[in-house]
């Protein structure tokens, strides 16, 4: 029996993965958490075989958990679940110490497979992403600007380019209009760009907003 913990801030969503794994007898859901914070108390209190975890939970995020959540039990196998289909947000994930990364929209199909896969050690991820972590061999100071982003500054830079307004990225991450917009400032830093605009101009021609 495999006891997975389900990690999503959208109750519906979780529902949704309950129903997915009631036709299998062989994995339970043995708990449910609503952020970053539940996880990490969760997984010190009980044990789980699988921790599902969604990436853009607001607060304490999803990669934020999972770097915290692998001192405390490095063992315990991470499949995270994400809206996001760039190849970045995987990659970020993977070297953060997930054992797969699935999107959201593939999890109906999926889903059963990956959870078995990592639960016995093993790894579920794209090929592409694979290819990329075998090769990622590069000096930081030849990588391309949008990788020197740190996790929450990769996140933040997303959601600029998908239109996302400072207000509305502040209130899905739980952060204030101050907080992002210091973010946005040093993103832009970082990157050597002036405006919003270059930003969304390099994330289309990197094919990195869909």
């Amino acid at each position: 029996m495999t006891r997975i913990l389900i990690a999503d801030d959208h109750e519906m969503f979780r529902e949704g993965i309950k129903r997915i794994c009631e036709d299998n007898p062989d994995i339970v859901v043995a708990g449910e958490a609503g952020n970053g914070h539940e996880v990490l108390d969760k997984i010190g209190k009980e044990d789980y075989d699988v921790l599902l975890l969604d990436i853009a939970m607001p607060g304490l995020n999803g990669l934020d958990t999972l770097k915290q959540l692998k001192t405390l039990n490095p063992k315990l196998p991470v499949l995270v679940l994400s809206m996001y289909p760039e190849d970045e947000y995987a990659i970020r994930a993977i070297k953060a110490g997930a054992s797969g990364y699935l999107t959201k929209g593939k999890a109906s199909r999926e889903l059963m497979e990956a959870i078995k896969k990592v639960s016995s050690g093993g790894n579920y991820i794209d090929a592409s992403v694979a290819e990329k972590l075998i090769f990622d061999t590069k000096p930081e100071k030849s990588k391309p600007p949008h990788e020197t982003l740190s996790d929450r500054e990769y996140q933040i830079f997303s959601l600029i380019v998908k239109g996302r307004k400072v207000g509305e990225i502040a209130d899905e991450l739980n952060l204030s209009v101050k907080t992002v917009s210091t973010y946005k400032v040093r993103i832009l830093g970082k990157m050597e760009m002036k405006s919003t605009a270059e930003l969304v101009k390099y994330a289309v021609e990197r094919e990195l907003v869909m």
